[in-house]
């Protein structure tokens, strides 16, 4: 999946940013603690040959944002005791997406837009409209605007139906990127669910839940009667729909949550390796594939008992 996003203001596509030779060294690095991504790394510099932790006061900070890691939520800007910190957004090139869209490994596509209007969606599909048949699936991800959103989703709709034959689905992003917060931010993107299903002139396609979405997600839907979910036994696939004509929400996005849980697994890999591939420490792949399918399995309608035989089997390759 490609994602590209009509707005800078998008907070999706934006980086974390500082110089760390403006960092004092008396500082207590409080980015590098609240960072959920473990994207921030701040070390002494080595001064004549010796590190300086016995002199905190001597020589500079190294390190920095490493921006592959980054996913812009945000939390290292207001605890920056020094205001060193800044927010650098970007628009990705609708060129070049357009000519990734072409790629044969490519499949399917994923919009951001702020609800701050049609216009620069409009603009952005007509970048797009020539390769847009390329792929199976537009996912269109969008916020919580209030009573005016399933109008929104519909002008969108309306803009996309003429030019594309796959498939469309709405990514509902309630609480964006806070899912590893806790309770109150699935709380906050599952009401958002609800305020859509309960439209009846919300436009046609699938719907899936982003933003503060964590291991409370499944259970907060199904208390409010708006999941859907499938039943998988000897490998085929039963539908189970809820009760309420309102099952509305057929997959789950898990952004924050997911790294949280890749980075609590990472940080088990021994020091000396140095920033690494999971993959290339199958033990701890092993216990990450472990930890997804715990997420997965609610979504997917996984037996339990029926992932048993997936670990082992993943254990013996």
């Amino acid at each position: 999946m490609i994602s590209v996003n009509d707005d800078c203001r998008d907070l999706h596509f934006r980086k974390a940013e500082f110089d760390p030779d403006d960092c004092p060294l008396d500082c207590s690095k409080p980015c590098e603690k609240v960072c959920p991504a473990d994207a921030i790394s701040l070390k002494h510099s080595m001064v004549d040959g010796e590190r300086t932790l016995s002199d905190p006061l001597r020589g500079k900070y190294e390190g920095g944002v490493i921006t592959e890691r980054c996913y812009g939520c945000g939390r290292c800007l207001p605890v920056c005791p020094y205001d060193r910190i800044r927010a650098v957004s970007y628009v990705r090139d609708p060129t070049m997406t357009a000519e990734l869209l072409k790629r044969d490994d490519v499949d399917a596509t994923e919009i951001h837009t702020t609800g701050k209007g049609t216009d620069m969606f409009n603009t952005l599909w007509d970048n797009l409209s020539g390769s847009i048949n390329n792929v199976k699936l537009v996912a269109v991800s969008l916020p919580d605007i209030g009573e005016s959103t399933v109008d929104l989703m519909n002008t969108i709709y309306t803009i996309m139906e003429p030019h594309f034959k796959g498939y469309n689905l709405w990514q509902l992003d309630g609480r964006p990127m806070s899912g590893d917060i806790g309770r109150g931010a699935t709380r906050e993107t599952v009401s958002f669910a609800a305020h859509v299903a309960s439209m009846s002139e919300r436009p046609p396609g699938f719907y899936q839940l982003a933003g503060g979405t964590n291991s409370y997600t499944v259970d907060y839907l199904k208390k409010a009667g708006l999941f859907q979910s499938s039943n998988w036994n000897s490998g085929t696939a039963t539908s189970e729909m809820a009760s309420s004509h309102q099952a509305l929400i057929g997959g789950i996005a898990y952004g924050g949550y997911a790294r949280k849980i890749v980075g609590r697994v990472l940080r088990k890999i021994p020091e000396q390796f140095g920033r690494v591939h999971i993959e290339d420490h199958p033990d701890h792949l092993l216990e990450a594939l472990q930890e997804a399918m715990s997420l997965v399995g609610p979504v997917k309608g996984y037996i339990p008992s029926h992932s048993k035989p997936f670990m082992k089997q993943v254990d013996r390759q």
